[in-house]
């Protein structure tokens, strides 16, 4: 990649005042270095990582995306309770999960309507609430 998306991946790090380290930079050019949004795994993003020929463990992966959730970079959306996906578009919006290709893409936000939450139980307040569409491709 070029020497601009490691200036713009600089920046996006910036912002929330991480540390640019050598493995940050390189995973954030490859998450949003071009500025288009994604929906990574850490196998994903891992694989992308030796594809472009950066020198990255999986554990390095993991706590890289955890630092950059914690600090607000990414959304991580959990599918079924053990898969989980990162996505570079962190405002509230709804996804479709495409279980025959195991894939994360957004769903059309302006097309989704929640009337009414439930109340949260005494002592809890809500925090988010996540929306995942699960698609399977039509048979005929």
């Amino acid at each position: 990649m070029t020497d601009q998306h490691s200036i713009m991946a600089t920046d996006w790090l910036g912002r929330v005042g991480l540390r640019p380290t050598r493995q940050r930079v390189a995973l954030a050019r490859l998450l949003h270095g071009d500025g288009q949004h994604r929906h990574v795994t850490a196998e994903s993003l891992f694989a992308d990582a030796r594809a472009a020929g950066e020198s990255v463990s999986l554990a390095t992966i993991y706590n890289t995306l955890k630092a950059f959730c914690d600090a607000g970079l990414l959304q991580e959306v959990t599918v079924d309770g053990s898969k989980s996906y990162f996505d570079t578009n962190t405002h509230d919006h709804p996804h479709f999960f495409w279980e025959d290709e195991n894939r994360l893409s957004d769903a059309p936000a302006d097309e989704l309507e929640i009337a009414r939450l439930p109340s949260a139980p005494e002592g809890a307040e809500i925090t988010a609430v996540d929306v995942v569409i699960r698609l399977r491709r039509s048979r005929g």
